[in-house]
């Protein structure tokens, strides 16, 4: 697979969803469009994250998990006998999102295994400065989403708040 550009290289554009039966104001309406960093804030300074994956079968298959933001990218490890690893396995389609259903955060895209010794060391270190854990170790896979889609609202302003980021495909 090739290897993904930078989500901060790719500069997103905000834009509204298109959800028309839920009467998404004009990109000025409401609270506005929301920069980037308000992604990147929350991703960063979140502890536990939603992790969607596809079963074989085609069945969805969601679990949370700590993980990292980093470079404008997100970070998780999990067992390689996971349900989760074994379904990147056959399929690396993959969402991540926030808890929260009043300050929401969406990704979507592709994950990729890491396998950069220099970046395992960034993200161990600063694994163990969120979680107190290492996360490099043993066998067990880390994986890597860089955003190919992004949607972000505030509940309480939906209609007027929500905002979708859509990067390039990678390398084109």
């Amino acid at each position: 697979m090739p290897k993904q550009e930078n989500t901060a290289d790719r500069a997103p554009t905000p834009s509204r969803p298109h959800m028309p039966e839920y009467g998404l104001l004009d990109a000025a309406g409401g609270s506005g469009l929301f920069p980037w960093s308000h992604v990147s804030e929350r991703m960063a300074k979140a502890r536990n994250y939603w992790v969607a994956t596809t079963q074989p079968d085609g069945r969805p298959h969601v679990a949370p998990v700590w993980g990292l933001w980093l470079d404008e990218a997100f970070y998780f490890s999990t067992g390689k006998r996971s349900r989760k690893a074994r379904n990147l396995d056959l399929n690396s389609g993959i969402v991540v999102h926030l808890e929260s259903g009043d300050d929401v955060v969406i990704l979507e895209g592709v994950a990729e295994k890491v396998t950069d010794a220099t970046l395992l060391a960034r993200l161990d270190k600063a694994y163990f400065t969120k979680y107190k854990v290492q996360m490099v170790g043993g066998d067990n896979p880390i994986y890597t989403l860089r955003p190919r889609v992004a949607y972000a609202w505030l509940e309480r302003d939906f209609p007027g708040s929500a905002t979708r980021w859509q990067f390039g495909e990678p390398n084109g």
